[in-house]
């Protein structure tokens, strides 16, 4: 007869239902699967989303709509607070919000919302052609069919020597500039 093994003594916590505990995973993400889609900015600026946004730099990237009332709020408030303690260390690091809501988002409604939040340079809406937003978070891996539905992850990722990670959007600012350091310190 054999006995089924003992269950581990702590369960992992889940920071959906803890989010003190900040859910950080590295995977296999390479900057290769990030496409040149045309995007617009909160300013009405046409950008390719790779070589104006992404290559050279380090990043931290969230998704968010502007008439969410659930937990997008919250995702902007932590950007705001990551990017004042990014600024406070001293690290270069572009801040940039996807909208999953593009057939709303407008450039305006984007900049009412960066201004809500008090956005600084270095922290960018973007929005554009539904068909390029969805090809966009497809290759980020936070593609949904409702945007109700998207996930509060943080993509952070140094372009340079291609290391990317994922953590909780709604991590502490300290936690999320700590992986933001880590990613840019890499050679």
């Amino acid at each position: 007869m054999e006995v089924a093994p003992a269950p581990p003594e702590s369960a992992p916590v889940d920071p959906v239902a803890d989010p003190s505990t900040p859910k950080t995973e590295n995977y296999s993400f390479t900057a290769a699967k990030i496409p040149h889609a045309r995007v617009v900015d909160q300013n009405g600026k046409q950008l390719d989303f790779y070589n104006d946004l992404i290559k050279g730099k380090s990043v931290a990237i969230n998704f968010v709509f502007t008439t969410c009332t659930a937990i997008c709020p919250s995702l902007a408030a932590t950007f705001r607070r990551v990017q004042q303690e990014a600024r406070a260390r001293g690290l270069d690091v572009q801040l940039i919000s996807i909208s999953v809501d593009p057939t709303v988002d407008t450039p305006e409604r984007l900049q009412a919302f960066a201004k809500k939040f008090k956005a600084e340079p270095g922290w960018t809406f973007v929005t554009g052609d539904k068909a390029e937003i969805d090809s966009l978070l497809q290759a980020l891996g936070v593609a949904v069919v409702n945007k109700n539905d998207h996930t509060p992850m943080v993509l952070i990722g140094n372009e340079v020597v291609d290391h990317w990670t994922r953590t909780y959007g709604l991590s502490s600012p300290a936690t999320i500039v700590n992986l933001i350091e880590a990613a840019s310190s890499r050679k």
